[in-house]
């Protein structure tokens, strides 16, 4: 299997098409990863690697922003404000007409979407860069500061993620896969060397963690397999169609309509988790808070939102299948689809074609999602339940990190996939 994955990669390294992508694409991880380790001045670093390592919360807080926060980097927001905004600006668009007006106008009407999204990301980063600095300031990481000095700390993190997002952007145009996700990508493999140490120390130094390291391991290879498994997971609706090409036998020409049980990829993942740590975060700050109401009512919402309580992990499956559902409406279109097959003559056999079609897509849509939704939110957070009985806390960064990175490596094998596959026609053509 290794030895098949190894000969795919170096065909595609082969076509110099996908070679220059893939040399940009590492360039631009290499810069990311370069910038990530740039600090921000004033940080008392030692004091803040130690408050990362002793919570599971804001480990994996500094995964999903790229590995750059537990170094307090000028990246230190990652792009957290960015998933926000892209967030907010979505469900915008189910409100306002304008925007709803702009989402259907192809590709330059997404860009001006994007382009409001960028816009707003602004803001939040101005607000999540405050937010952080009063967190880290209560902790005794920061020093207080005054104004001039905390103005080029906001600005320096705004900047910060700003050029987090042109790094993305570069990668979803002139390399492979989604900026984002290979960025997060990128956080995971780094801190992928630290999570080894740590774990083999503990097992060098309690004998006893040997038995549950290799359960973490057992594990990992079967979230590794499900998700490989899922992923690939089609639901085939056959096609038909009533103009067939002569000589065709009857009743044969056709087709069929792929329908991926995993239709959102890992993006409802990453919008997840940018809203269920709100609360913790939110929780920690308040706790610092001078009423003693207040106070005591932000303890008890960040008992609840521990990643370990029954609360957290309840709030984290089902905004995993909300979004999973929410994101597979926005990138397929059962009515537009229906009206495509119409134009063309294609029907589906047994079902009449426009309206009853539309509604044949959604209904089988909506149960396939289902399944991709549930065994998202399942993988998710499966690794915090069963932390709670094996005691090592990596596991909760682990399964979703997992996750994101088998998903990744397999919509960047299937683009690279379909670009020799493009590359082999246009040189029969030529």
């Amino acid at each position: 299997m290794f030895k098949d994955i190894l000969q795919f990669f170096v065909r595609a390294a082969k076509n110099p098409e996908l070679r220059r992508k893939i040399l940009i694409t590492a360039g631009v991880l290499a810069v990311f990863r370069l910038a990530a380790h740039i600090p921000v001045s004033g940080v008392d670093r030692s004091s803040l690697q130690q408050l990362f390592s002793g919570s599971a919360l804001l480990s994996l807080f500094d995964v999903f922003s790229g590995g750059t926060l537990a170094n307090f980097s000028i990246l230190a927001l990652g792009l957290g404000p960015y998933i926000n905004a892209s967030i907010i600006m979505q469900l915008m668009t189910y409100v306002f007409p304008r925007l709803e007006e702009l989402s259907k106008e192809g590709e330059m009407g997404q860009e001006k979407i994007n382009q409001y999204t960028r816009v707003l990301t602004i803001p939040l980063s101005v607000f999540q860069a405050i937010s952080i600095y009063i967190l880290l300031q209560t902790q005794g990481i920061i020093p207080g500061l005054s104004f001039l000095p905390l103005l080029g700390l906001v600005v320096t993190m705004t900047a910060g993620t700003m050029l987090a997002i042109w790094f993305g952007e570069l990668i979803e145009e002139y390399g492979v896969g989604s900026g984002v996700s290979f960025l997060i990508l990128a956080g995971i493999l780094a801190r992928l060397p630290v999570i080894l140490a740590q774990s083999g120390t503990g097992v060098i130094e309690n004998i006893e963690q040997l038995l549950p390291t290799l359960l973490i391991v057992l594990i990992s290879l079967i979230i590794v397999g499900l998700v490989v498994f899922v992923n690939e997971a089609v639901r085939q609706i056959p096609i038909r169609y009533a103009r067939q090409n002569k000589g065709a036998i009857p009743g044969t020409s056709g087709s069929y309509l792929p329908l991926r049980v995993n239709q959102a990829g890992v993006i409802p993942i990453i919008f997840a988790v940018s809203l269920v740590l709100l609360p913790s975060l939110l929780s920690q700050f308040l706790t610092q808070v001078p009423n003693e109401r207040i106070a005591t009512l932000a303890l008890r919402l960040a008992e609840l939102f521990n990643p370990q309580s029954v609360v957290y992990n309840v709030f984290y499956f089902f905004l995993i299948v909300a979004f999973t559902y929410f994101y597979t409406a926005l990138v397929f279109n059962p009515e537009k689809i229906a009206e495509n097959l119409q134009k063309n003559g294609g029907f589906i056999p047994g079902i009449r074609p426009g309206g009853q079609t539309e509604k044949y897509l959604r209904y089988v849509l909506s149960r396939v999602t289902l399944a991709g939704a549930m065994f998202l939110g399942f993988i998710a957070i499966l690794p915090s339940v069963l932390s709670t009985f094996v005691g090592v806390s990596n596991l909760v960064v682990g399964g979703t990190g997992l996750l994101i990175v088998v998903s990744v490596i397999l919509e960047v094998t299937r683009k690279f996939e379909s670009q020799m596959v493009m590359n082999k026609y246009d040189s029969v053509l030529r």
